[in-house]
């Protein structure tokens, strides 16, 4: 797969992502939901730290929770910077069409999310008991690169209490699927798991590199 390609996939993504975004963003007060089906919502919330909401300063306590957001999004630049780095390595060196597509879904996936880290701040006004305005008169809800992530993608599949004969967990109540993500978390997710699962395949040499292989021998 060439580079050409590769972007072409990176964009599409980012478009339905930052769509997808900003349409929440103009149309839900934070909290609001709705049911689409009986298994899957669409719940406006926005995640201002790490994965699952967890916040830096929640591991480092001596830094105040500012202070680690603006950490964290700066990590994001460096690490999505380097997937970029990577993407064009593997392109170059006409690796599998697997690595190139999953490398090139993560990349997109991060960078959906580092434009709304450091954008959305500056961009938008506050959700909180209100739709937000995009480029409000008054500024924006935080500084640059201290804005928060869209989320909006919410699938409840099954609620309930467990057997009473199952050990551990019988008796008390679960929930699947809880977690909010965004069309941006599946990208990541989807590329990490073709890594994992499809491993021997997207590392294997190309098929060019084999046929100059044969030719040479």
């Amino acid at each position: 797969m060439s580079l050409k390609k590769a972007s072409i996939i990176i964009f599409m993504i980012l478009l339905i992502d930052q769509i997808s975004k900003i349409y929440i963003k103009t149309h839900f007060q934070l909290g609001e939901d709705v049911t689409v089906f009986s298994w899957f919502k669409i719940a406006f919330i926005e995640n201002d730290g790490m994965a699952w909401g967890t916040k830096l300063s929640d591991f480092i306590s001596f830094i105040s929770d500012e202070t680690a957001k603006l950490v964290l999004t700066l990590f994001r630049i460096v690490a999505v910077t380097g997937i970029a780095f990577w993407l064009i390595d593997v392109t170059k060196k006409k690796k599998s069409k697997t690595l190139i597509f999953a490398i090139s879904i993560i990349f997109a996936g991060a960078l959906g999310n580092i434009l709304d880290s450091v954008f959305y701040g500056v961009l938008f006004s506050d959700s909180v008991m209100q739709v937000a305005t995009f480029l409000p008169e008054d500024g924006g809800y935080a500084k640059v690169f201290h804005g928060n992530v869209v989320d909006m993608l919410h699938f409840p599949i099954w609620s309930g209490v467990m057997p009473d004969n199952l050990p551990l967990i019988g008796g008390k109540y679960f929930s699947f699927f809880d977690p909010v993500f965004n069309v941006a978390d599946m990208a990541i997710s989807s590329g990490i798991g073709i890594l994992i699962v499809f491993n021997k395949k997207a590392f294997e040499e190309s098929n060019n590199s084999t046929n100059l292989g044969t030719i040479k021998t």
